[in-house]
């Protein structure tokens, strides 16, 4: 049993399911659910598939995630970056709407999610700590900048081209904005203010369904379709066949780096917030694994019910959080209401203005866009500061997937950088104390002019082993003559590889030949365990390791007055 509820999750909560919670789940699931049918429609006019495929994907993938997921409040199905992804990948291959741009869309669903689920029991979910989160804020700013902006052609009736480049997208604007369609453009734009405005003064109300229903209402009474106003049109009922992808070895070959652009995505979207909902709640843990199994099967089982590509929504996960759900039993509510509409309510949306769709996009993306890590990172962290914007830049300039590349090399290169040269202090001791500080960030220390005393804040290894000679080779020099010790306080050296134990050796030779000891503090067990196995313990001596530094002065102080006694007692004797 105990190995069942790691493999289905939901084996976790459903014994213990309190039926207080329903009510609570009952409600953010319904809330979800309203939430989800005007967005599942925009969002697949975002990948350029017809409307019913956002349905289809906010249907069958959440049931599925709610089986295998480990967080409470995530809610799946399609989502903005990953449609704009969807269009851009399979836009070179297909044109939009087309028999085969659906079928390759389908086919992506599957392969994202047997690449989700193959890293995941492969348990490489640790990969997402290697993407920082500046890289992730500068991606989803450019993102929804750029989901915003294809949203022009669309907002103001006007004929430009779906692009990945912001300033294509400007330009092209600009050219064409003469031709605009005032009855969509003032439908559009009355959208987005009125949606501001119900966000703003009655944020429990579900702002998009109600801008989405006079959308339908206004056209139909004013037959506005007549003077050029973009209706989505018929919508087929019911709920989608099981079906098996369509697939041939060129269009997986074609597809596939899209497929891995997009599980990396997905997963770092879903995981990024399921974590921020995890703080907030203290029932479950998210673990990174079990996610990328969830969001996988909840790809693979979706695209044979004719869903793209899935994953989590910010906007919804934050809904379903904040009207209470209590368990992943929220998501089969709103995974019900999706279901009903499929089955008795498309016809109402014959008459939806494709602008009204627009609008509920812009204000959606635009949403996501994060101004507070930017500012506060220019105040202590330039670097990450400097990540976050090029990443920014990158995405909204040249393309999604050169941007998440772009951003998580910049990530490796930093964490590179940080290794090789990590910080290093050298220590004095605080008066009358047996404490030792860091002579940058201390003043009045007292510092021996025969001691040289050195933390390394990191571990010893391959990459910055150069480094580490160099920095004890120029405070040595810096010392001069009068220098006769050298402590290297362990306190902060959690491990030693193959290179850092040469390197010791090399420097304790080099340094016992000008009579100079190296002694080492604080050693923790795993690097005397290394130190002992690799033998480096002959060359340095048990007589020279210490529990901490003042021992080790201690002990230096001790020998040179036995020195200075044995040397007086010869003189004597002579």
């Amino acid at each position: 049993m105990i190995k069942l509820k790691q493999i289905l999750p939901f084996l976790q909560w459903l014994p213990d399911y309190n039926k207080h919670w329903f009510k609570s789940d009952l409600f953010a699931g319904l809330t979800v659910g309203i939430f989800l049918i005007p967005q599942g429609i925009a969002y697949a006019l975002i990948a350029g598939l017809p409307p019913i495929y956002g349905l289809y994907t906010a249907l069958v993938p959440q049931v599925v995630y709610a089986i295998f997921g480990t967080s409470h409040q995530l809610s799946i199905g399609p989502s903005a970056v990953d449609s704009l992804i969807v269009a851009i990948g399979i836009s070179v291959i297909a044109t939009a709407g087309t028999e085969n741009y659906v079928a390759l869309s389908i086919l992506l669903a599957l392969m994202v999610g047997l690449f989700q689920l193959s890293f995941g029991l492969f348990k490489l979910g640790f990969l997402v700590n290697f993407i920082s989160k500046p890289v992730i804020v500068g991606f989803t700013n450019a993102a929804a900048v750029v989901i915003a902006l294809n949203q022009i052609k669309t907002l103001f009736g006007i004929n430009i081209s779906r692009s990945n480049e912001a300033q294509h997208i400007i330009i092209e604007a600009y050219q064409n904005i003469g031709s605009f369609n005032w009855a969509t453009t003032v439908i559009g734009l009355g959208g987005i203010v009125f949606l501001l405005l119900l966000k703003r003064y009655l944020k429990k109300l579900p702002a998009a369904l109600i801008v989405l229903v006079l959308g339908i209402i206004i056209v139909k009474i004013f037959s506005l379709e007549t003077l050029g106003v973009e209706v989505i049109g018929a919508i087929p009922k019911g709920l989608p066949h099981f079906s098996i992808p369509e697939f041939d070895l060129e269009s997986i070959k074609k597809l596939t780096p899209v497929a891995l652009t997009l599980s990396f995505v997905a997963f770092i979207v879903a995981v990024s917030i399921a974590k921020s909902f995890e703080l907030k709640h203290d029932q479950y843990t998210v673990n990174p694994n079990k996610e990328l199994i969830a969001l996988g099967m909840a790809n693979i089982v979706g695209s044979f019910f004719k869903s793209y590509p899935s994953t989590a929504g910010l906007g919804r996960s934050a809904v379903n959080n904040d009207s209470g759900a209590k368990t992943p039993l929220a998501s089969l509510f709103a995974a019900l209401v999706v279901g009903l509409t499929l089955l008795f309510l498309t016809s109402i949306f014959y008459y939806l203005p494709k602008s009204v769709l627009a609008s509920i996009i812009i204000v959606a993306v635009i949403g996501l866009i994060e101004f507070k890590t930017p500012i506060h990172l220019f105040k202590f962290a330039k670097r990450e500061f400097v990540i976050l914007n090029i990443t920014f830049l990158v995405t909204l300039l040249v393309g999604i997937k050169e941007g998440i590349i772009v951003g998580i090399l910049l990530s490796l290169v930093m964490l590179i950088y940080r290794t090789t040269k990590p910080h290093v202090a050298i220590l004095g001791k605080i008066s009358e104390t047996n404490l030792y500080r860091n002579i940058a960030r201390f003043k009045d220390l007292e510092i021996l002019d025969s001691v040289l005393i050195i933390r390394f804040d990191a571990q010893l290894y391959f990459a910055n082993v150069g480094y580490f000679k160099d920095t004890v080779l120029n405070e040595a020099f810096k010392k001069g003559d009068s220098l006769k010790l050298i402590i290297i306080d362990g306190e902060s050296l959690n491990n030693i590889d193959p290179d850092g134990i040469y390197a010791l050796k090399d420097l304790i030779n080099q340094f016992n030949k000008k009579n100079i000891q190296i002694s080492f503090s604080g050693l923790k067990g795993p690097v005397r365990d290394t130190i002992h196995k690799s033998e480096l313990i002959k060359t340095i001596g048990k007589e020279h390791c210490f529990t901490d530094i003042q021992e080790a002065v201690d002990c230096f102080k001790l020998n040179k007055i036995n020195r200075l006694k044995k040397n007086y007692a010869n003189q004597i004797n002579s």
